[in-house]
């Protein structure tokens, strides 16, 4: 099986809402309404296999020089085959066309993400992701989630 990563399009709202959804129901991922994904969708590549995704991330400019990686997902059974570290390399691809020069995620999947050149941080050096999303969180003064930046070159 080979998987290619692409822009996503209006055609990858459902398979997209289905994932992340999954992901929100196991409290691990924010939920995107259908509407969100429609208006954010110049935001999201996906990786497709066979016709179907298998997998999505997307880009989020917090300040002129910072770039969050969000919603980044890949459906079950095809998890450990590079598949996010492929949609991770696409999306750092975006930032350095968009000549972003830091990349940051908060995460549970903290490994991953060092394995593909991320440091761990401090969230509080982030206050654009706090006063953008966290504020709104359920999660806001108990996040459990890491912070992980890489600056691009």
């Amino acid at each position: 099986m080979s998987a290619v990563c692409r822009k996503a399009t209006l055609d990858d709202v459902e398979p997209l809402y289905q994932m992340i959804q999954g992901y929100a129901e196991k409290g691990i991922m924010l939920p995107r309404s259908r509407k969100v994904l429609e208006r954010q969708i110049n935001e999201f590549v996906v990786a497709e296999s066979e016709g179907n995704v298998i997998g999505c991330g997307s880009l989020c400019q917090l300040g002129s020089d910072l770039v969050e990686i969000r919603s980044l997902g890949i459906s079950e059974g095809h998890k450990g085959q590079g598949i996010g570290s492929m949609l991770v390399d696409r999306l750092i691809e975006e930032a350095k066309e968009r000549e972003l020069p830091k990349i940051m995620a908060l995460t549970y999947e903290v490994s991953f993400f060092l394995k593909n050149g991320f440091s761990i941080v401090e969230k509080e050096i982030f206050p654009e992701k706090v006063w953008t999303d966290c504020i709104h969180c359920s999660k806001q003064h108990a996040c459990d989630e890491i912070a992980v930046l890489k600056k691009l070159n």
